[in-house]
């Protein structure tokens, strides 16, 4: 199932006080973009924030797993995107929190990148 277009304002909304999140549509669900980074993925509702070694524990913590599919040869892993605790959406200073972090994490692995695959920023 396709993320819903309520489900993404909804989360727009509630990542106001990040900045400006923009939605785009991609695989039969949608990334949240931020300075032209992605830092989320939306599939079927649920919510993926991008992971690194900084605050990788704190999904860990909770028990939350990283994103996975499935393809013809099994279960595949996704370790940069984890699942969100599902009580980030009841509280939105708290979704936002985590949010920063991942759109930290998303600038940290940008700047690894040879200058000339980095994200222009807008």
């Amino acid at each position: 199932m396709p993320v819903s277009r309520d489900f993404l304002d909804h989360l727009v909304e509630l990542l106001e006080p990040v900045g400006a999140v923009e939605p785009r549509r991609m695989f039969g669900g949608a990334g949240l973009f931020h300075t032209n980074l992605m830092f989320a993925l939306v599939v079927n509702d649920v919510v993926y924030l991008k992971v690194d070694d900084e605050n990788r524990s704190d999904f860990e913590a909770r028990g939350r797993e990283p994103f996975s599919y499935g393809t013809k040869k099994g279960e595949r892993s996704i370790p940069g995107l984890y699942e969100i605790p599902e009580e980030l959406l009841d509280d939105g200073e708290a979704f936002c929190d985590w949010a920063r972090r991942s759109i930290e994490a998303a600038w940290r692995a940008d700047a690894k990148k040879p200058p000339s695959k980095r994200k222009k920023r807008s």
